[in-house]
């Protein structure tokens, strides 16, 4: 069996590794962060390739292509610390495109395809969803709960937008109802949260190449600070976190398209390992850094604030651990019986 990325997997990558490296450079995602606003020439960019729509389906105006891609894409885009909203985008459309009715899926998948429409998902705590991304622009909110979720047009939404540690994305805390789902919400909510956790897993490889070129740099008693083994340590540790969570990532990404009934198990997997490492690495980061690794000046504090906000979003890491426990735990019970 061949667990390597397709040739077409591997252009996707490549392609939005390049395109982000010249569009989402550290200078516009701080213009963009001190501004408090998304890079709108680089959304208006992303839209163009269809890329709000990579996995859904052709049917209603997207590209049809699978979990696997999109998460190759999210990784690239938590790399480049990219300032849009697609992420919110494209989490609305997967829960409208896997629960939503025939009259939902019409009216809002070909446009949070293309771009015309920008969305945000929810999940519902107490009668709200307290921290919903992308949410203060966003033309349709989906709020998910037990079970069951809702269709809010934005202006049927109470939207208050919250300040947050992390200006390279908008948070909002939403409430309303709007209409139902047709269907059950879960398996959209996992593809959204194997999203998520595709994007920390970017995160944590460009805090990880950060660090790996400033340790070779920078130099103490005329050494390498890299070479100290305290510092080689750490840096392997980031790395050892990085990887785990690419490969739980991976699979989960892969059982939504080729085994749906472990997508849930992959899923809590991918988003336990992917939030601790990137609140772990991050830090890491920013230590290895030294003294500058705690400025305004140094671009790491990006990465490290966009860490700490996608690691809670859709469940924290203890959250997705106890449903991974959960799951197990009715599989061993149905096997013993």
């Amino acid at each position: 069996m061949n667990f390597d990325y397709t040739d077409d997997q591997r252009d996707i990558k490549r392609t939005a590794h390049d395109l982000l490296a010249k569009r989402s450079t550290p200078e516009r995602v701080r213009q963009a962060a001190e501004a408090r606003r998304y890079d709108d020439e680089l959304w208006r960019e992303l839209c163009q390739l269809g890329w709000p729509g990579i996995a859904v389906s052709e049917q209603h105006g997207g590209q049809g292509l699978g979990t696997v891609e999109l998460a190759t894409l999210l990784e690239e885009l938590g790399y480049a610390v990219a300032c849009t909203p697609l992420l919110g985008t494209v989490s609305a459309a997967l829960v409208i495109d896997q629960a939503g009715s025939e009259e939902q899926r019409a009216h809002w998948l070909p446009k949070l395809s293309s771009g015309e429409a920008r969305g945000a998902l929810g999940v519902l705590a107490g009668g709200e969803a307290p921290m919903v991304a992308d949410a203060g622009g966003a033309d349709v909110v989906v709020l998910v709960g037990e079970g069951e979720g809702q269709v809010l047009d934005a202006a049927q939404a109470d939207i208050e937008v919250l300040e947050t540690i992390d200006p390279t994305r908008g948070y909002a805390r939403v409430r309303g109802s709007g209409d139902a789902l047709a269907g059950d919400p879960g398996p959209g909510l996992d593809r959204a949260t194997v999203a998520v956790a595709a994007e920390l897993v970017g995160i944590c490889q460009r805090a990880l190449d950060m660090t790996l070129e400033y340790v070779k740099d920078r130099k103490q008693f005329n050494t390498p600070v890299g070479a100290y083994q305290a510092v080689s340590h750490r840096c392997a540790q980031m790395l050892m976190s990085t990887e785990s969570a690419r490969s739980a990532t991976l699979f989960a990404a892969w059982t939504a398209d080729a085994d749906p009934d472990r997508l849930a198990e992959g899923a809590a997997l991918a988003k336990a390992a992917s939030s601790d490492a990137g609140r772990e690495v991050t830090a890491s980061a920013i230590q290895a850094h030294g003294g500058i690794g705690f400025t305004w000046e140094a671009d790491v504090h990006w990465l490290y604030k966009r860490a700490q906000l996608d690691a809670a979003l859709l469940g924290g890491a203890r959250a997705h651990r106890a449903r991974l426990a959960e799951i197990v735990g009715r599989r061993l019970t149905a096997t013993a019986a």
